[in-house]
């Protein structure tokens, strides 16, 4: 026996019916964040935070990240 059932709702509605939460204004300050970043560049402190997160080992990743990254520009010693 199969038996199907087809709702017709918008995401908000179904959204609403399972009792999630509503993310429209993480989602408006994620938006307006990226957007003021294209708009004005990443700051060299934002590039460094970045980079540090995204490392391992915290400051010894981020030296590992400059090496690499200074080799692949031309710029190593």
């Amino acid at each position: 026996m199969k038996i199907n059932v087809e709702v017709d709702c918008t995401p908000e509605e179904a959204r609403r019916f399972m009792g999630l939460p509503d993310l429209t204004p993480v989602h408006e300050a994620y938006v307006a964040q990226l957007v003021d970043t294209v708009k004005n560049g990443v700051s060299s402190e934002g590039l460094e935070t970045m980079m540090k997160s995204w490392g391992p080992m915290s400051d010894a990743g981020f030296k590992l990240w400059q090496q690499m990254l200074e080799g692949m520009s031309g710029r190593a010693t």
